[in-house]
């Protein structure tokens, strides 16, 4: 905002100062006849109106003495390198210009002596732009974590486990750029302003990554976890009263999930980011190949069965949601992902609207709750400014383009008990 703001200022001056002078005084200036005067062509209205921006004109006034050429070789070499520098602080990489994830540092499991299997005891910070916070989000809310329990003490009614939405702006967070919005809701375990106040107070001198998703024990103030994997996991084997008895890793698919997901992290859901922040047309290209290369191949798993791994969902297709939610919408303009669109691939897009309509009873958010494609959308656009420095937010495809409501033609139910592996009969909340 300080450079356009100063851009503007400079454009200002630097127009007026070579503005044409009147005839009379270049008559003066230069000591010349009316006589001796040739006639100065006509300028068109249009280039002389004060509603056009030139920028400086550094071209036009240097052409003659300082070459185009080297001109804008150096400010696109001056460019280049400030845009490395920043994106590097921005995402890690390593010497070939590929992004390197950094490993999150709160490992704690939920079900352990030191953190017992309590409904109402945990609370989760999550951000609508990240698909990291998306899938803790989707698997709470199958495990139906999300419906509102009795409270034993007859107070209000509230979740197994309560979570907090956060506002993204880096302009207004201390590290990192997930802060509490008020119109999204305050914080309710400490009271902070940012989720780095948080984790300070949470774990006083903490020097990491301020990340989200962040699950909590609410009743002795510490962190959990900050690793989305693993929350997702311990949210999956949970077994707090009212929670649905969905099994998202059911023992006889283990091994194929763990090889699926590890296949689609590298490749897709790391695999977008690993594209927008690769620092070398080499690291860039090869992601592009890899990624591509194995969203045909879900394709073509698709066309066989409803879900990656037969006709009931599992923790392969959470992980996998939300990266696909957000490809067309998201990943194909700000990080260069544009190949193709999942809209190009029938069955990816198909299963995209399955997954989508799932129904949870009783549950306060259903899936389609879970992201605001559009609010994303925005976030992603005008936050990343290595990315996209203009801020401006594409036009499309919004939310009501992608059609996420249109029949899908892959099965014929939704409801929970008819789409995922469950360990003894589902227990249904009243509405």
């Amino acid at each position: 905002a300080t450079w356009r703001a100063w851009m503007k200022t400079g454009n200002t001056a630097v127009n007026a100062a070579v503005q044409p002078r009147p005839l009379g005084s270049l008559q003066h200036g230069l000591r010349l006849r009316p006589a001796s005067l040739k006639r100065r062509p006509t300028v068109p209205a249009a280039a002389k109106s004060n509603d056009v921006d030139q920028g400086f004109s550094i071209l036009t006034l240097t052409n003659k003495v300082f070459p185009q050429g080297a001109f804008v070789s150096g400010v696109k070499e001056s460019w280049r390198l400030a845009w490395s520098l920043m994106v590097k602080e921005l995402a890690p990489q390593d010497r070939s210009g590929a992004y390197q994830r950094p490993a999150n540092t709160f490992t704690g499991v939920i079900g352990s002596p030191q953190f017992p299997d309590e409904a109402g005891r945990y609370h989760v910070y999550v951000g609508n732009a990240c698909p990291w916070c998306h899938r803790v989000l989707l698997a709470m809310v199958l495990k139906g974590m999300l419906r509102p329990m009795p409270s034993a003490s007859g107070g209000p009614q509230r979740p197994s486990v309560s979570f907090t939405q956060l506002g993204s702006d880096p302009t207004k967070a201390r590290r990192g750029g997930w802060i509490f919005d008020p119109k999204l809701g305050k914080d309710p375990i400490w009271g902070a302003q940012d989720l780095w106040e948080v984790y300070e107070t949470a774990s006083p001198g903490f020097r990491g990554r301020c990340t989200a998703p962040l699950l909590v024990d609410a009743s002795t103030r510490r962190i959990v976890s900050n690793e989305s994997a693993d929350i997702v996991r311990m949210i999956g084997a949970s077994q707090m009263p009212g929670t649905t008895s969905v099994d998202l890793y059911p023992s006889h698919l283990r091994g194929q999930i763990d090889e699926l997901n590890d296949k689609v992290y590298r490749s897709v859901n790391n695999g977008v980011y690993r594209s927008g922040f690769s620092t070398s047309q080499q690291a860039y290209d090869a992601v592009q190949r890899e990624m591509f290369s194995t969203l045909d191949d879900l394709e073509a798993r698709l066309s066989q069965s409803r879900f990656l791994l037969g006709d009931r969902l599992t923790e392969a297709d959470i992980r996998l949601l939300p990266t696909i939610s957000r490809f067309d919408a998201v990943y194909a303009s700000i990080f260069k992902c544009n190949k193709k669109r999942i809209m190009d691939y029938p069955n990816l897009s198909a299963w995209l609207r399955d997954m989508w309509q799932i129904k949870v009873d009783g549950s306060s958010l259903q899936v389609c709750d879970t992201l605001d494609i559009d609010a994303a959308r925005h976030s992603y656009h005008s936050s990343l400014f290595p990315l996209n420095p203009s801020g401006i937010v594409p036009f499309g495809p919004t939310q009501a383009d992608l059609n996420l409501e249109e029949p899908h033609g892959r099965g014929s139910s939704n409801k929970l008990e008819d789409v995922c592996y469950m360990t003894a009969p589902a227990v249904h909340a009243s509405r």
